[in-house]
């Protein structure tokens, strides 16, 4: 369930996996791997600076598919 108030400039775990095409495992293998950074929420809801998942998917759309 997405946490109904958040901090602007922030998505929930659930609109990063939208916004990158991943599932909730792939964002989470993001964050561990340290290429996405929580900036808020909880353990179980965490939040990821907005500018920092675009980022993140305009590099995953520039480089070339496999």
């Amino acid at each position: 369930m997405e946490s109904q108030i958040i901090r602007p400039g922030h998505l929930t775990a659930h609109q990063t996996a939208r916004a990158l095409g991943i599932t909730l495992a792939g964002v989470r293998k993001l964050k561990q791997r340290g290429q996405l950074t929580q900036s808020g929420g909880t353990i179980g809801q965490p939040w990821f600076p907005a500018n920092e998942v675009m980022a993140l998917a305009a590099k995953r759309r520039s480089r070339p598919a496999a």
